[in-house]
């Protein structure tokens, strides 16, 4: 009796060490995926403080006055640029799109960008970017697994100032500025690619892709409506 005692004992204690064993498991995996989806709730509230920061901005009056007729916007809270002339740099970004039929602006998309040398650059300055997607064709390839600007989608700086000119056959407009001063920086030969594994984190859906989010829209995240309705406040103004 008390061998089968000890026996039915020690199969308890296994089985509540497995199961313990299996819940920390999970735990351990719910909290790295909390983890990755605080870092990307943090990018997308950055995006909204600078999407406002730009529309607010009379330097940058172009960006309200024609939002409404943008197919997307690509926004880089902070784009590192690192020593001085030849440098590495990039960020990551939020991307939303405007849908065709219903106007009605999208759920937004992770993005990484980076480039070997940004021009003339200022050891170790941050600078804040949004860049204006003027055509389908641009959001497209946008869409692909990785754009090189210039060469996969025509881009330029975009007009500055009150009544500035700009280059209209370019499909993307770049607007830049650190500390809040205009820097003008030109991204032309920079690679975005879309992050996979931030939109899977950020929806919660395993294999989300870029059509899952801009074209289908069957994905959504309650933290984005913030971002959503700044896009939309500033486009009603106008």
């Amino acid at each position: 009796m008390k061998r089968g005692f000890r026996m039915t004992r020690l199969a308890v204690v296994i089985t509540s060490t497995l199961a313990l064993v299996a819940v920390l498991a999970v735990g351990g995996q719910m909290n790295a995926s909390y983890a990755e989806a605080t870092d990307q709730q943090a990018l997308v509230d950055s995006a909204k403080s600078t999407f406002e920061g730009f529309v607010q901005d009379k330097e940058f009056s172009w960006l309200p006055e024609n939002l409404h007729d943008l197919k997307g916007i690509l926004i880089v809270p902070k784009l590192v640029k690192a020593g001085f002339v030849l440098g590495g740099s990039g960020g990551r970004a939020v991307m939303l799109t405007r849908d065709a039929k219903t106007g009605k602006w999208s759920e937004p998309g992770f993005f990484s960008i980076g480039s070997v040398s940004f021009g003339l650059q200022i050891g170790g300055e941050a600078a804040e970017v949004i860049m204006a997607v003027k055509s389908q064709g641009a959001v497209d390839r946008l869409l692909s697994s990785s754009v090189k600007l210039g060469a996969d989608a025509g881009i330029a700086a975009g007009p500055v100032g009150g009544g500035a000119k700009f280059n209209a056959m370019a499909d993307i407009l770049s607007f830049s500025k650190a500390k809040g001063a205009f820097v003008g920086l030109s991204l032309e030969g920079s690679v975005v690619k879309v992050s996979d594994k931030w939109n899977e984190g950020y929806y919660d859906k395993p294999g989300v892709r870029p059509t899952d989010i801009f074209i289908k829209q069957s994905v959504s995240n309650p933290g984005s409506k913030a971002l959503i309705e700044a896009v939309k406040a500033a486009e009603k103004k106008m």
